[in-house]
């Protein structure tokens, strides 16, 4: 099933090692040189939308780490853009703990980077890189271009699909670029090589990603490269429910991003994704999130990794190893081994939205059959660990005994057997986008103010999620415990559901986002080391965007930094 990456190698070979040759003058010039012989074929078209896809969580052109990155001169493992989110969603939220200060993880930590900070830097050209790689396919996928190379025949049939996917990859990237740097240039298929690209607002950017998105699903007054119907398109390709997804996700957020009130517009998207019912809740939470996950009903788009063919310790590799270490495996089955680093911790926030009985790690009950919520999976059986992320001397040491660890990724089947890809690499797509997300907005558009939804009508999304997690009504399972876990109408409110998003979507890269939409990012709510200090303190709103590095602020002299980098 996982075939979407299988063309990258043989047709990447022929291209340059990176999107730019020097990626230090990202994104001044986004012409991604590709060989002729990549685009004489069928394949090597599906080869590079396949980079299109893969640069959100492969790494380079060999795989594993293989010393030809992608980004030249970063580091290949930390510089991969699933890892990275976490760094800049996770790891400066309530829900994280790293204690390295290599490549700007302990200012991530703190919430003090500044615009040199690596990581930061490299999310920026990670994004401008998969627009870069959007902008050439969209280039060279052309009706005449295809007639030259003797290819219309052939595509003629799907090639507008494969330029609206492309399109769409194009629109998260700005979306996500809108979300984390605010002003940013603006760059696509038609900018001169030798253009230096212009800055635009936060609300351009903004209104560029939803204007393709509107494109893509044929709602702009075009028929041309519109994604494919939902439930039609070849697993680990985007259709149309990706992009009423991304909408939803953006309309959120409007109010934050652009200052424009867009929740019904939130709701009417989310709605349609929950209505279509291609994509239904997994029966059970915990399959979403092991090495079988491509039998998920739930998961819109995935980002496939496969332990053989798409290796990468950016992606969900990240995400079982950071949160194991060694011992772990004498407890349960990781599928990893003893091959897990365990640098990463649960702080004190994320166990405490969860209630204290469901915490504790039980060894006869490794995959937590007995917990009321199932979604509470934490490692906390190991010799003298402590749920505080600090030790005795209230200083951050080992995150072996300082903190709990988070376990809801497993390198297994829903059978607890291990991956056929083994136990180096992990064989978990990436769920960029599922359906409980669509839920939760839904909801929270309705308290916001949308007018098209209602108070019954959220509660009941809510519900329909807490009913998954408890295992309770249409869960219900044989031989494991149900729980009624519904909230009434009173408990129904925005703060709640800012807790019941930590609890269904920690470690999946929107909790920054989220909480800055809350008003509690900089302020007005602390954690373990926010601001540097052990039980936290208030940072200055400039924290709530990310800085343009300093690279691109010296090559683009026409660039303005955010207030106060």
């Amino acid at each position: 099933m996982k075939k979407i990456y299988l063309f990258i190698v043989g047709c990447l070979a022929l291209m340059t090692t990176s999107c730019i040759g020097d990626l230090d003058t990202m994104p001044l010039d986004d012409n991604n040189l590709v060989s002729e012989q990549v685009y004489s074929t069928t394949d090597g078209y599906i080869g590079v939308l396949a980079k299109c896809y893969g640069s959100l969580i492969l790494t380079g052109q060999q795989g594993g780490d293989g010393g030809n990155g992608d980004l030249e001169g970063a580091n290949e493992g930390y510089s991969g853009y699933t890892r990275l989110l976490f760094y800049l969603e996770e790891l400066c939220t309530d829900n994280f703990l790293m204690p390295s200060s290599s490549n700007g993880l302990r200012n991530c930590l703190n919430l003090n980077w500044t615009p040199s900070t690596s990581v930061v830097t490299w999310t920026y050209q990670r994004l401008y890189m998969s627009i870069a790689y959007c902008n050439e396919f969209l280039r060279e996928c052309t009706q005449s271009k295809l007639q030259d190379r003797g290819l219309w025949d052939q595509m003629k049939d799907d090639y507008l699909n494969y330029r609206a996917e492309a399109r769409f990859i194009r629109a998260y990237c700005y979306s996500m670029l809108c979300d984390l740097y605010g002003a940013v240039p603006l760059i696509d298929e038609n900018t001169g090589v030798k253009e230096i690209p212009v800055q635009v607002s936060r609300k351009e950017v903004f209104q560029f990603a939803e204007s393709e998105l509107k494109a893509v699903l044929g709602e702009s007054g075009t028929t041309e490269d519109v994604l494919k119907a939902v439930g039609t398109a070849e697993y680990g390709h985007v259709d149309e429910a990706a992009a009423w997804f991304l909408l939803s996700r953006m309309y959120l957020n409007a109010e934050t991003w652009t200052g424009e009130n867009r929740y019904n517009d939130c709701f009417t998207y989310a709605k349609r994704v929950i209505d279509c019912g291609v994509y239904p809740l997994a029966s059970d939470y915990r399959h979403i999130f092991l090495a079988d996950n491509d039998q998920c009903s739930e998961i819109i788009w995935p980002l496939t990794q496969d332990g053989n063919h798409a290796q990468s310790s950016a992606g969900t590799n990240f995400y079982v190893k950071a949160f194991v270490n060694g011992p772990m495996n004498d407890y349960y089955q990781t599928g990893v081994g003893t091959k897990g680093w365990g640098n990463v911790r649960a702080k004190t926030t994320l166990v405490d939205a969860f209630d204290p009985a469901d915490v504790m790690f039980d060894v006869n009950d490794t995959w937590g059959d007995n917990k009321a919520d199932k979604r509470a999976q934490f490692m906390t059986a190991l010799p003298d660990q402590v749920k505080e992320t600090w030790d005795a001397n209230l200083a951050m040491t080992s995150t072996f005994t300082c903190g709990y660890g988070y376990i809801k990724w497993r390198n297994v089947t829903k059978d607890d057997q291990i991956s056929e890809g083994g136990d180096t690499y992990t064989s978990i797509d990436w769920p960029m986008f599922r359906t409980a997300d669509a839920y939760l907005m839904a909801a929270e558009a309705v308290l916001r103010g949308a007018t098209n939804g209602t108070r019954e009508q959220a509660l009941a999304y809510v519900n329909e999620i807490r009913d998954r997690a408890y295992m309770y009504g249409n869960y219900e399972k044989a031989g494991v415990r149900s729980v009624n876990g519904r909230i009434s109408d009173a408990e129904l409110t925005l703060d709640f559901i800012m807790d019941e998003r930590q609890r269904e979507l920690a470690s999946e890269c929107v909790r920054r986002t989220d909480l800055v939409r809350f008003g509690k990012f900089t302020k007005n709510n602390n954690w373990d080391w926010k601001n540097g200090e052990r039980l936290g303190a208030d940072v200055d709103d400039m924290y709530k965007v990310f800085p343009i590095p300093e690279s691109e602020m010296t090559n683009n002299p026409t660039l303005v930094q955010n207030d106060k980098y």
